[in-house]
């Protein structure tokens, strides 16, 4: 967008001052879309040119302040996000010659930040695309505890406020903000590089970027506790998180975890009722199914099955796309997900996966099948404080007519499950159980 020098409107008659309030206003509209849109691409970037988390922050912000101020007076500059780099980039500078006034060290920052932004190219949009992607293998840095990469990852990534991280994950204020102050210490003491992982080391680094951005949305997708079965808001910035990452790095996992995503979400609609109760994947109503999505998740399905490279993401994301396919639980190929499920076994065994195998084993061969798997499973003590494990044992026993093991079996998993439309689906199973 060009600028418009203010002259061309305020030297005139009253009817066009009054035309250039409006435009005014348009203009801070046009600031707000712009930090809706570009904010967290200006932070990536500063963090780079400043090398510190907090300092980049204040630039950011002071950067928008600058706009609000100056772009209704003197207009919108043609590259509004290499402005708004250039204006926090300068206020840093002022702010570290501030306080080099107490510590002189801070000084040859100042300068050596000032030398870098002079001979600085103009940010081109590949460039600040690596910053982003930068950010994002920062924030899930190894070195970082696990606690501490989520909440990092959603305030600094995705904006999100200390505030809406701990709401979405019933955790205080307090310890979600110490645990992000914590983590930027820990980047910035330990000297953490900011930068995209080389090839050798990409594989490492890149499952634990996919496993933050999946855990996320496992808490939108399925709440861990309280009210709600489902959050939109965090299942919807893990999508965004993973459109980012493919469109940065389209690895084939990162394919697959998106598409799984996709695949997952498109069901959220059909997954619970008007009223706010469960329903099962085998009585849901598939017409509310997202079309749209599931169509953009068979693609990405495709897209990464022709690498021949099948990781778990990938694998899940096959089966999900087998379940979309189907036109009725009845329907769905059970052989096909029973395979799925021992390739994925075999690529990375868990209780999990031999738990969703046999639910699958139970649909192809029956519920006595699947029983015995699950059985052998809780045997070995594995799954014992995992609801879902008992839920499943419950539902078979259930449909083999063994009344008494399928009340246990429900008892535990309600002694489990923090989640209320799942304490109320399995409470309502318990009571229809004959005596």
């Amino acid at each position: 967008m060009s600028a418009h020098p203010a002259g061309e409107i305020t030297n005139c008659g009253r009817g066009i001052r009054f035309m250039s309030e409006i435009s005014a206003e348009k203009v801070r509209e046009l600031i707000d879309s712009v930090y809706r849109t570009e904010s967290r691409r200006v932070f990536a970037t500063l963090i780079r040119l400043l090398g510190e988390f907090d300092l980049a922050e204040e630039a950011m912000h002071d950067a928008f302040a600058s706009a609000m101020e100056q772009w209704p007076r003197d207009g919108v500059p043609a590259n509004p996000r290499a402005w708004l780099v250039s204006a926090g980039r300068f206020k840093a500078i002022d702010v570290i010659r501030r306080r080099a006034r107490f510590d002189a060290s801070l000084g040859e920052l100042a300068e050596r930040i000032d030398a870098d932004a002079r001979s600085a190219a103009e940010p081109d949009d590949e460039r600040v695309e690596d910053d982003r992607l930068r950010l994002i293998f920062t924030c899930c840095h190894p070195a970082l505890p696990p606690d501490a990469q989520v909440p990092l990852t959603l305030r600094e990534v995705c904006g999100l406020t200390t505030e809406e991280i701990a709401r979405a994950f019933l955790t205080a204020p307090p310890t979600v903000a110490q645990r992000i102050v914590r983590a930027k210490a820990k980047i910035r003491d330990a000297r953490i590089p900011y930068q995209v992982p080389s090839r050798v080391d990409l594989p490492d680094r890149l499952d634990s970027v996919l496993h933050v951005i999946y855990l996320v949305f496992n808490e939108g997708y399925s709440a861990s506790s309280g009210e709600s079965l489902t959050r939109a808001d965090l299942s919807g910035e893990a999508i965004r998180l993973g459109r980012l990452l493919v469109e940065l790095l389209p690895e084939p996992e990162a394919l697959g975890l998106l598409a799984l995503m996709l695949l997952q979400e498109s069901r959220r609609v059909a997954r619970t009722s008007p009223s706010g109760e469960l329903v099962l994947l085998e009585h849901q109503e598939r017409s509310l199914w997202n079309r749209d999505q599931i169509a953009e998740g068979k693609a990405l399905v495709e897209r990464a099955l022709s690498s021949r490279r099948f990781g778990p993401y990938m694998l899940q994301a096959a089966i999900a796309a087998v379940h979309a396919e189907s036109s009725t639980a009845a329907a769905t190929d059970w052989a096909q997900i029973v395979g799925l499920y021992d390739v994925l076994a075999e690529a990375t065994p868990s209780p999990v996966v031999e738990l969703n195998r046999a639910v699958a084993v139970a649909m192809r061969d029956g519920p006595a099948e699947g029983l015995a798997l699950i059985d052998a499973i809780l045997a070995r003590g594995e799954l014992h404080d995992y609801y879902l494990a008992h839920a499943a044992r419950a539902d078979l026993c259930r449909r083999l007519e063994r009344s008494l093991e399928a009340r246990t079996a429900y008892q535990r998993a309600l002694e489990l499950t923090q989640q209320e439309p799942e304490r109320r689906f399995l409470a309502r199973r318990l009571e229809e159980l004959p005596h």
